[in-house]
């Protein structure tokens, strides 16, 4: 059942009797109803809440440990002293602004295409346009590997210290031949989470995990590779994904209508692929770029290698605990909003009484963890604010509103959050502390914004391209129904 809604507000027209269903339109029913009904359930729906908990939870755990998998690396080379330590979290934040964020934003366009096409029953057309969506990810991982490559001049120009850059460079020269996979791996988590399928995601996830524990430990400690086995572990664990789900899709029965083999008829789909990928990678990057320039700016203080550490770590634990929001069933929204902010809480506990633990997993520095626990109210923040906008970004790209989103992020990030940073950070010399007051500020603009977008659209218009003729009168009739 929430699968079926799930797809639908991905993909077809959001009937005005569905949007009263779920809040979005007229409250009246839902009041005269909700007046029968216990305290609890005027608070929470509490059927909704669970079939979107079992639904969302197999995701989140999935996103996590997929996430994770760049994030443990650092660990392993932060223990190796302090410049490792600055140099892996730069070059993670590199990483992600240059790279892993452009490969997550472009997979978004198959969550609103691929959708749509499940939806009205195009079962063909997700194989090709995830062939299509892969060919785009092959390429621009070509240029970022270039890119990649040059990576210690760019540093160095954008004034970071010479020795962590030095070391950032060495770190993402062995991450290269991880960017191929990750782009690879966002369109087929894409691919299937679309189908409803999710359940065999989480052991697909927690495999490489597991594995990639032990690579990165005995590259690290066993080899002569040291600094370097760390991000080259990286690498190769998400290798090891692509292959884990590669033939789980080839060998289950599950895909045998939307997984046909490949076909010279994906080329024929780049375009339209395009169209919503360039502006979903633009909405995803411009707002991975406002957290990781926190780095770079971190870079430019005193005693830079401290900083720059305590700012990447509390980017990768937002970034990673953020991961987590419920922003996959997107028709019952007011529910979602609800779960996700709780589930944000929860989190904000965990990391409120464990901060010296959170902080030890990348560094035995006492000043980078003392200094981390001061930063920790500022970080619940930032989580609980970010599980709010991922819910309502998740609306913006199954509604194929990532244009809209895009604009949302360029002005509430770099016309407001950046400046505030900047401000409070060199001009009133709060350092670190200023410069995460500033993402904050950015952060509840952005929300607001995302809400204003989400309230004020017509959801029974949604823009989003149709595969063909045929499936676009099927996508209209379904609405009519």
């Amino acid at each position: 059942m929430l699968a079926a809604k799930t797809n639908s507000v991905i993909t077809t027209t959001l009937s005005p009797e569905a949007a009263d269903i779920h809040g979005i339109g007229d409250q009246t029913s839902c009041h005269s109803s909700g007046s029968s009904s216990s305290w609890w359930k005027k608070v929470l729906d509490v059927e909704e809440a669970k079939n979107q908990v079992l639904f969302s939870l197999p995701m989140i755990l999935t996103n996590v440990f997929y996430y994770a998998i760049p994030l443990v690396s650092v660990m392993f080379a932060g223990h190796l002293g302090h410049l490792q330590l600055a140099g892996a979290t730069l070059a993670n934040s590199w990483a992600t602004v240059t790279g892993f964020a452009l490969m997550t934003g472009l997979s978004g366009a198959l969550e609103t295409i691929c959708g749509q096409g499940f939806g009205a029953r195009e079962y063909k057309m997700l194989g090709l346009y995830l062939q299509a969506s892969c060919i785009i990810s092959f390429l621009f991982s070509v240029v970022v590997s270039i890119f990649w490559l040059f990576t210690e001049p760019i540093l160095i120009l954008l004034h970071q210290d010479p020795n962590i850059s030095k070391a950032a460079a060495l770190y993402v020269k062995y991450l290269i031949p991880g960017i191929f996979a990750y782009g690879l791996l966002q369109n087929i988590l894409r691919f299937v989470q679309t189908q409803s399928i999710v359940m065999p995601l989480v052991l697909l996830s927690v495999l490489p995990m597991a594995i990639h524990l032990g690579i990165a430990y005995a590259l690290v400690h066993w080899t002569s590779l040291g600094f370097k086995g760390a991000s080259l572990a990286a690498s190769v664990s998400l290798w090891i994904s692509i292959l884990l789900l590669a033939t789980y899709i080839i060998c289950s029965k599950k895909f045998k209508h939307t997984w046909q083999g490949f076909s010279f008829e994906s080329f024929s789909l780049i375009l339209t692929n395009l169209k919503l990928a360039l502006p979903s990678a633009a909405m995803v990057c411009l707002e991975y770029w406002a957290f990781e320039i926190l780095v770079l700016l971190a870079g430019l203080m005193p005693n830079s290698e401290v900083t720059t550490s305590l700012i990447a770590i509390c980017t990768r634990v937002s970034n990673e605990l953020g991961a987590g929001n419920l922003d996959r069933a997107k028709s019952a929204m007011a529910v979602t909003l609800k779960l996700s902010v709780l589930l944000a809480l929860i989190v904000v506990s965990a990391l409120s009484f464990g901060h010296n633990i959170w902080a030890g997993f990348f560094s035995d520095n006492p000043e980078i963890i003392k200094k981390f626990a001061s930063l920790t109210p500022l970080l619940a923040i930032s989580i609980t604010l970010d599980s709010v906008q991922g819910v309502l970004s998740g609306v913006a790209r199954g509604c194929g509103w990532q244009h809209l989103a895009m604009y949302a992020n360029l002005a509430t990030f770099y016309f407001i959050g950046m400046p505030i940073a900047g401000l409070l950070g060199f001009k009133l010399n709060l350092h670190a502390r200023g410069l995460w007051i500033g993402l904050i500020c950015g952060l509840v603009v952005q929300a607001s914004t995302l809400m204003l977008i989400t309230l004020c659209r017509n959801w029974t218009k949604m823009d989003i391209p149709v595969v063909n003729r045929e499936t676009e009168t099927q996508v209209e009739g379904q609405s009519q129904t």
